[in-house]
């Protein structure tokens, strides 16, 4: 009884029930207005034929278009109130003024432009030089040379590495991720920040405050400010409801002196390192970065930290801390986070456009499987010329009804020649894609709407580096633990429901 009465009085209980009474009362109020004056009525048919009219001018993905267009016109004129209420990332004036004089800090290299073009078109074919182009002409983030890699195949390792790293740091800790919780994870990791507080060390942490809602208690960030460690609560929920709250810190980046960054899939809970089995057996990955691609990661990180405090601070004395190292190859660490923010979905495009250039094969992990028709359409056309497409799900799920609408694409992927696998031993949770022994990607993107349009995310394209020589027999050993999923059948009722389903997923 006690543990029914805390779930229901926790903070993530209340504001689901006063969000939920605001949505009933907006509603309740303007079905009152309908009834009792035709000028209110009339005024949203209005308002509904010119959002019918600009709609298509709007800069959102085609299916975002079709399921607004169809909830204007099904649900006058509950639709339009949707549609004004949910559909548009709201920034702030002052969030975008602030974001506009931190990318004018990104020059902070001063590259050659046309020296620069030089040297990587020697290092790589045109074709992966051009995905570099790409990520610049959006981001202005560069590849970089001087740099090494390391994979970890599971957040047990990864874990041991950061801890190892972190209490070697002298300067500056700089730590993001969505989620956090107490546990012998991220009380291990306290201890260090705590100690390294005590010595002069510059300690920041985001975490999400939405992502960590149910893993943290209301006041959990004073206890954590009170041991010095600066804090700040990403998009604080406030129970208004508004879309804004869409947009969360999706980012896992540490980052140690300016010379060693981590990224990759896990957060810093118990699951992440398989203290708890919530579901099954808990399969994770992450890399380390060493040397001067760590600067992007620091970027990325200050850019969201100052956004949050809505404050702007001078980025230089936190960049070129590296030393000279044995760099393995070309590494270009990027972000992609919402419109207007960012004005391209580099997410999505980054893998759209390594899954267009592969030529042997393309092997994918991601926890969820909800894609657009671009990304079906290059996934089908790779595997029908021949490419070795393969993607990994998980077999144990995490939320179920995104994982039968996952299990929704495999039919259609499949009859293309699509192979798609589900990690046997529970959830596999890692984001990671490799491209014919030459490029790979690992970070936090997953293959999901969410990740592809509403979250800040990250993610480090390579280029010939050791870590994909890693990431290859990884690869190699989730495949012996998955099912070869080619003779499954999803249940038609569910099928058909999760079909209908595709026309919302926009919305999710």
């Amino acid at each position: 009884m006690k543990k029914i009465l805390r779930t229901f009085f926790s903070r993530f209980s209340l504001i689901a029930i006063s969000v939920l009474l605001q949505i009933v009362i907006i509603f309740i109020c303007i079905e009152y207005l309908l009834v009792d004056y035709v000028w209110f009525y009339i005024a949203f048919l209005v308002i509904s034929f010119a959002l019918i009219v600009t709609l298509p001018f709007r800069s959102m993905p085609a299916e975002g278009k079709i399921t607004w267009l169809l909830l204007i016109l099904v649900l006058p004129p509950f639709g339009a109130i949707l549609y004004i209420m949910f559909s548009k990332n709201f920034i702030s004036n002052r969030q975008k003024k602030m974001y506009k004089k931190m990318e004018e800090k990104k020059d902070r290299y001063n590259i050659k432009k046309d020296d620069y073009e030089n040297e990587m078109k020697k290092k790589m074919p045109i074709k992966y030089y051009g995905q570099m182009e790409y990520i610049y002409s959006c981001n202005r983030q560069i590849g970089f040379t001087n740099t090494k890699t390391e994979f970890y195949s599971s957040g047990e390792k990864y874990f041991d590495s950061l801890l190892t790293e972190l209490k070697k740091a002298e300067k500056f800790i700089f730590m993001e991720f969505f989620i956090i919780e107490p546990g012998k994870f991220f009380d291990s990791i306290v201890e260090v920040l705590e100690e390294k507080v005590k010595n002069g060390v510059d300690v920041r942490l985001i975490f999400d405050d939405l992502g960590s809602m149910t893993k943290v208690p209301f006041n959990y960030y004073k206890y954590l400010t009170n041991k010095g460690i600066k804090v700040v609560k990403f998009n604080r929920f406030v129970p208004i409801v508004s879309a804004v709250h869409n947009n969360r810190d999706h980012r896992k980046i540490v980052v140690i002196d300016g010379k060693v960054g981590f990224t990759g899939g896990i957060n810093l809970a118990d699951e992440y390192i398989n203290v708890t089995h919530p579901f099954g057996h808990w399969k994770d990955t992450g890399i380390k970065l060493v040397g001067q691609a760590v600067d992007e990661l620091t970027i990325m990180f200050l850019t969201n930290y100052n956004l949050q405090r809505r404050k702007i601070e001078s980025t230089s004395k936190y960049l070129n801390q590296f030393d000279y190292v044995e760099h393995d190859g070309i590494v270009v660490p990027y972000g992609d986070g919402p419109r207007p923010v960012y004005q391209e979905y580099v997410g999505e495009n980054v893998y759209l456009n390594m899954i267009n250039q592969a030529e042997r094969y393309i092997w994918i992990t991601t926890p969820y499987l909800i894609i657009d028709g671009k990304m079906k359409t290059a996934l089908q056309n790779a595997a029908s010329r021949g490419v070795d497409v393969r993607i990994v799900t998980p077999h144990i799920p995490d939320k179920k009804l995104i994982f039968m609408i996952t299990r929704s694409s495999y039919e259609t992927l499949q009859k293309y020649g699509v192979k798609i696998y589900e990690y046997k031993p529970g959830f596999i949770h890692a984001k990671q894609v490799l491209c014919d022994d030459d490029v790979g990607i690992i970070g936090t993107i997953n293959f999901d709407y969410r990740s592809l349009l509403h979250h800040y995310e990250n993610a480090v394209w390579m280029y010939k580096s050791y870590a994909l020589i890693d990431m290859k027999e990884d690869f190699k050993e989730i495949f012996a633990s998955s099912y070869n999923m080619k003779d499954y059948k999803q249940n038609r009722i569910i099928h058909f429901l999760c079909k209908v389903g595709e026309v919302f997923q926009p919305l999710l």
